[in-house]
């Protein structure tokens, strides 16, 4: 006989409620007689939750260079044909159709597939040399040309991937299919939290005015990891979390005891199923009653002083922006939050593309070099790595057939970031592009070297931090060869 058909056949409403009535009556009749059974069953729970906070015994696995991360992904995939990628020789080549040696039969993607001409469309904005370092700079980004002897660029990026969803979901989790954690997880799971109040992993999002791509929770999913490591995403307006106060007539005194019985009544479950996800739902409510005390203040920004507000632009004073959430961002690192990601969505420039990355620029380029320089004036971006991009660029021939409305497609094969802090080397660039911005000549970066990277300036071996599940040690880099770009490191 199935024992879980006649578990089934046996659980009838009836004697569903009078098993629930006696779990109930205990826990209440072990209460009256012994006050504090409640405290004695949450212990255990409690000694996990904090364990978790601390991470992994051993890591970090050398010394690390960074102890947060503040990732600023532009979504949609923005151009480094127009802002990184400086090539004066596309002038020449501008409105040629693009040979069929350098395409070299790449998969197209169904936006385009269709054309019957490829011409080539050099940059609608002018670059020129900036810092030290010279490092050419598209006009779109006046503010991020002040900060270039901090950062490294690296123009040598590539994915395999050619659509939005399994792009940003591979640079994300390390792997095309959904399902898997994300990096600001595995952070969270390998590392723990530096602030026993908040989160190791926080979200914000921004929205742009260009063609906006769906952005899903499983980017900040904690995949097959426990529960309590998943990114939490706070809100722009309003409070920053839903239910972060007390309902009317509840004090914290009584949330508190209500948690403490529901803890105990969860660890008299766990004692008998062996879930691991009811000390994951335990741990989350023991975080989300810490959070109602510390995420007001962290991230309300209306005690920042004025030349702040100067410094990331007028934007900032608008909740839900993204130089809002810039100085959102500083202030949570500044409290030990260990990985925080800002999604800044619009950057899918099939159309318009003159008009539309220059509203996005316009949106981020102020407020990225602000933190860079806020970091660094408090004496944080040697230990905060900051890093801008995106899933993929931008190809370099035009999509649709008018010049003035035209676009330009997904481009896996080669696009641009930048790094700063966090031990990275500024004012240097690395990887080199062929004159059409479409194939990779020198040193390339794929995304899952990026991550290897990200890892090694916590002190994180990246073939070393491991989860075992369905039979193979998962990790955020794969199974595919991944290599740490030391290049980058002072």
């Amino acid at each position: 006989m199935n024992p879980i058909d006649d578990f089934s056949r046996r659980m009838t409403r009836r004697n569903l409620l009078l098993r629930t009535g006696y779990g109930a009556g205990a826990a209440a009749l072990s209460t009256l007689m012994n006050p504090g059974v409640l405290q004695a069953a949450q212990t255990p729970a409690a000694a996990n939750e904090a364990a978790s906070r601390l991470g992994l015994p051993g890591l970090p696995h050398f010394a690390p260079k960074a102890k947060r991360v503040i990732y600023l992904f532009m979504s949609g995939g923005p151009s480094h044909i127009d802002t990184w990628d400086y090539k004066p020789a596309l002038a020449q080549l501008h409105g040629q159709e693009l040979p069929d040696s350098v395409r070299g039969g790449q998969r197209l993607t169904g936006m385009t597939s269709g054309q019957k001409s490829f011409p080539v469309v050099n940059s609608h904005y002018e670059f020129s040399q900036h810092g030290e370092c010279g490092r050419w700079v598209s006009s779109l980004l006046p503010h991020t040309a002040k900060i270039v002897d901090d950062i490294a660029v690296l123009k040598s990026m590539h994915t395999e991937a050619v659509n939005h969803d399994p792009a940003i979901t591979f640079i994300n989790t390390g792997n095309q299919q959904p399902g898997k954690p994300a990096m600001g997880c595995w952070l969270s799971y390998g590392l723990g939290s530096a602030n026993e109040n908040m989160p190791a992993y926080i979200v914000m999002i921004s929205r742009g005015k260009g063609n906006l791509q769906a952005l899903y929770s499983r980017l900040w999913g904690s995949g097959f990891l426990p529960a309590e490591h998943q990114g939490v995403k706070l809100r722009g307006s309003g409070d920053p979390i839903l239910y972060l106060a007390n309902p009317p007539g509840i004090t914290r005194d009584d949330r508190r005891k209500t948690l403490d019985g529901l803890a105990a009544l969860n660890a008299a479950a766990h004692d008998r199923f062996g879930d691991p996800e009811i000390q994951a739902r335990i741990a989350q409510y023991e975080m989300a009653f810490r959070m109602q005390a510390a995420a007001p203040e962290l991230c309300d920004t209306a005690s920042e002083p004025e030349h702040i507000y100067e410094l990331y632009g007028e934007d900032s004073r608008t909740p839900g922006t993204f130089a809002a959430n810039c100085i959102r961002a500083r202030r949570l690192a500044e409290s030990g939050v260990r990985f925080i990601q800002l999604f800044h969505r619009g950057w899918d420039q099939h159309r318009h593309i003159k008009r539309q990355i220059a509203g996005q620029c316009k949106d981020v380029d102020q407020a990225s070099a602000a933190l860079v320089t806020d970091l660094k004036q408090r004496g944080m971006l040697e230990d905060t790595l900051v890093i801008w991009g995106g899933e993929f660029g931008r190809t370099v021939y035009q999509q649709g057939t008018e010049p003035e409305s035209g676009g330009r497609d997904h481009h896996g094969r080669c696009f641009s970031i930048w790094m700063a802090g966090g031990g990275i080397k500024g004012g240097i660039e690395y990887g080199r592009t062929d004159d059409h911005c479409y194939n990779i000549l020198e040193n390339p970066v794929h995304i899952r070297d990026l991550n290897a990277t990200i890892l090694s300036s916590l002190g994180i071996d990246h073939e070393r931090l491991t989860f075992s599940y369905q039979g193979l040690d998962q990790r955020l880099t794969g199974v595919d060869p991944a290599k740490v770009v030391s290049d980058l490191f002072a």
